[in-house]
């Protein structure tokens, strides 16, 4: 039988590049995202490549849709054996002026959806009755908080709390449950994030990429494969005693 994976926010920058490798691993790939035309878009360059796939167009802030999503791709692809609640949003602001409707949409999206997402994955699995892997976005933001991104910090240490909670939970039924860090990945999130940081700090936004460079060890930005690679690590047999983790991909930003 046909083993899917279902990657959230697969429609473009990390959630992309995962959804590459783990087709390139030999799994059936549901491609998840709120944006329709990117999803479509990743799900053609996959089956043009000669791998499984479909899109499946939802809001992971919504509980109903991600049950739904988990659903329909079973009933599409195969057996679920990995769920990657990948899927979020950030937004660069002070505190103080931080907006009461960006922060609940991130909430809602980052913490939320995550929440929902392993819902959703661990009753399918316990359904299955043979196991399985949820692999959750974290963040370095959620190893030391970052400055002008308190939300989205605070929503990646509960994304941490979540993979630990659950990983004791979910054990008995050999379901694992980890979770990823990455550093600084050049997506068009972190575009957004380095345009809207340099504005508040006053500098260009070539400034404020090369002070974030520098506090890289290994001396460049993640590309959203090197972000992969540790994904499709979780989602291998070779990581089957390993559960309730985070691991950083930062290039050697911070250490734990």
């Amino acid at each position: 039988m046909t083993k899917l994976a279902i990657v959230t926010g697969a429609g473009q920058g990390i959630g992309e590049g995962i959804a590459h490798r783990l087709a390139k691993d030999g799994f059936a790939i549901a491609v998840a995202d709120i944006n329709g035309t990117t999803a479509d878009k990743v799900t053609s360059d996959l089956t043009k490549a000669g791998y499984s796939a479909k899109s499946y167009h939802l809001d992971v802030a919504d509980r109903q849709s991600v049950f739904d999503l988990v659903k329909n791709a079973v009933s599409d692809l195969g057996e679920l054996a990995v769920y990657v609640n990948n899927a979020g949003v950030a937004f660069i602001d002070e505190i103080v002026d931080s907006s009461e409707k960006d922060i609940r949409r991130l909430l809602d999206v980052n913490l939320l959806g995550t929440y929902w997402g392993t819902q959703a994955a661990a009753e399918q699995f316990k359904k299955q009755g043979n196991g399985g892997r949820i692999v959750n976005a974290a963040s370095l933001a959620g190893v030391e908080a970052s400055a002008l991104q308190s939300a989205y910090s605070i929503s990646k240490f509960g994304v941490r709390g979540i993979t630990q909670a659950a990983s004791k939970e979910l054990a008995k039924d050999q379901i694992t449950v980890n979770a990823y860090d990455p550093g600084i990945v050049r997506t068009p999130l972190r575009d957004g994030i380095d345009k809207r940081t340099a504005e508040i700090k006053g500098i260009s936004i070539k400034q404020q990429q090369a002070d974030c460079l520098s506090e890289i060890s290994l001396g460049r930005e993640a590309t959203p494969e090197d972000v992969a690679k540790v994904v499709s690590w979780f989602a291998s047999p070779d990581a089957a005693y390993i559960t309730g983790q985070s691991i950083l991909v930062d290039g050697g930003m911070r250490y734990q």
